[in-house]
């Protein structure tokens, strides 16, 4: 499995980066980018870095939507420059004085050392440690600029200081990449006949070689942790797209049994009532029915020394068009 590496720069989470949004219209910070590979493994975006290759996989996958009203977190704060890193960063905004003489003179306090140069940025540290900064979910939730602390250090192997909360742990990096994980398309096989005949139990079912668990791991190098978040399909159900109709099981759930949603229609099953399927009791006429059909997937996750729970479920679904004929004649 191959991972790349990619190097990013976040918003500085300060009231430098605020000042730098009409200047750069990107709140500050350069663009981030991140490649994906064949074999959809990535690596980098926003300091974390995302083993996709246990990812669901074709043109129709897509990712989850929660059960509840969870979402992945806003911000966080992870290891993000080292010494040198860091004054290759912040010099050329204080040289170019775009965030004020006096701002930029209390920034260099922080940072420089008047008396011990080779302790600028912590440079008497280099490869002990790294500087700590915020990170923002990419898409820019409500809350995604509260992580306003400026860059902290912290050396290796210990923990951030106990008073930044939203410091990066397995338990973060599970939710992001909850996040990530994408899942097969969930179109779903309809029989027997080529297009659906009223009053004629229609069986349905989903690809078992696609609905297996899928997976995506989250990791900082840096400092050693990483968080796997799986999803695993537990159950389909079907929203036949008009009140004209009658689902199997009566509630439209099918329960997923032995790895499998629904059964294949076989031969002589006509009569038979379908586990997974649909009844229409109208023709559809000149039109079509659009049936919804929306899997869901339990996650779990584990990390880190052994930490690991549950997140809240996820629903992916999609909706296609289902041609409904009068009966003519049924060969049995």
């Amino acid at each position: 499995m191959t991972v790349l590496a990619l190097t990013c720069v976040s918003v500085f989470a300060s009231h430098a980066a605020f000042a730098e949004r009409d200047k750069h219209g990107n709140n500050g910070q350069p663009q981030q980018t991140a490649d994906t590979g064949d074999d959809r493994s990535v690596s980098v975006t926003v300091g974390v870095v995302f083993d996709r290759s246990k990812n669901g996989s074709g043109d129709s996958a897509g990712g989850l939507t929660s059960s509840t009203s969870w979402t992945p977190p806003p911000c966080w704060y992870a290891p993000k420059y080292t010494p040198e890193q860091l004054q290759n960063y912040l010099e050329p905004i204080w040289e170019a004085g775009s965030t004020g003489y006096e701002w930029d003179a209390q920034q260099r306090k922080k940072y420089v050392n008047e008396k011990d140069h080779k302790k600028d940025f912590n440079k008497d540290k280099t490869g002990k440690g790294y500087w700590w900064g915020s990170y923002e979910n990419k898409s820019y939730p409500p809350g995604w600029d509260s992580c306003d602390e400026d860059y902290f250090w912290v050396d290796a192997g210990d923990p951030p200081p106990a008073d930044i909360d939203n410091a990066v742990t397995p338990e973060v990096l599970a939710e992001l990449a909850y996040a990530e994980i994408r899942v097969p398309g969930t179109e779903v096989t309809l029989a027997p006949a080529e297009t659906t005949k009223v009053n004629l139990p229609t069986w349905a079912w989903l690809d078992g070689a696609e609905f297996k668990p899928v997976s995506v791991t989250a990791s900082v190098p840096e400092i050693g942790i990483t968080a796997t978040a799986t999803a695993e399909p537990v159950s389909l159900k079907i929203e036949p797209g008009t009140a004209d109709a009658e689902t199997y099981p009566a509630s439209g759930v099918c329960e997923i049994n032995n790895g499998r949603i629904g059964e294949p229609y076989a031969k002589g099953k006509a009569d038979e009532t379908p586990p997974c399927g649909v009844k229409y009791l109208r023709s559809s006429g000149d039109g079509s029915y659009p049936l919804k059909a929306t899997v869901t997937w339990k996650i779990h996750w584990t990390g880190t020394g052994g930490a690991g729970g549950d997140l809240p479920d996820g629903n992916f679904g999609a909706t296609q068009d289902v041609v409904v004929q009068e009966i003519q004649a049924v060969n049995r």
